[in-house]
């Protein structure tokens, strides 16, 4: 069947222009055309009139570059969304903690969930990780996520597209099923 047939939604994560300071986040991200391959996503939901849900984080820390009062707490201009789209904002990891994302899907009677979005490590792993132990069935876009370089343990520098790799590699097939934007097309 069909993504179209299942009405499986798109959840965007944290597409916020917070993200642009890319040392402030360990530098060196990968992935540098996912805003264009989740802006063609966004595009193809729209145009299947398919459920969208934009994910905000919103820091609880002042100095957060996602903190509500800084200027990158905004939605990328590439994936705004357009009115009537749900707009959830969360201050955590997981897009399902201290909101109401399960009760909105739930509602909507939607099992299927498609993820794009930021970073592959750490939203968008722990939501995935989250919506397949609440029994959704799940899709991540892996052109369409992305992360940044880590410091490890022992002061180590590991590498952003090591670190997507693993993350994506520690979902495929336990919590998701993990495609690329092309393979995703062919599904819808």
């Amino acid at each position: 069947m069909r993504l179209r047939e299942q009405n499986a939604a798109l959840i965007i994560i944290d597409m916020q222009k917070g993200f642009n300071d890319e040392n402030y986040w360990g530098g060196n991200r990968n992935n540098k055309d996912a805003e264009l391959k989740i802006a063609e996503i966004l595009e193809k939901w729209r145009f299947l009139k398919l459920p969208i849900f934009h994910i905000v984080h919103s820091s609880i820390h002042l100095n957060s570059k996602l903190h509500e009062s800084n200027p990158g707490f905004e939605i990328k201009d590439e994936v705004k969304p357009m009115e009537g789209e749900t707009v959830i904002v969360k201050n955590v990891n997981s897009a399902f903690i201290g909101t109401d994302l399960k009760e909105r899907l739930d509602n909507q009677k939607i099992n299927k969930l498609v993820f794009v979005g930021l970073t592959s490590n750490h939203c968008v792993s722990t939501t995935a990780r989250m919506a397949a132990n609440l029994g959704f069935d799940n899709l991540v876009i892996s052109d369409a996520t992305a992360t940044f370089d880590r410091i490890g343990i022992n002061g180590e520098n590991f590498d952003s597209e090591l670190i997507h790799q693993i993350s994506l590699a520690s979902l495929n097939n336990e919590f998701a099923q993990i495609v690329n934007t092309e393979k995703l097309f062919d599904l819808v």
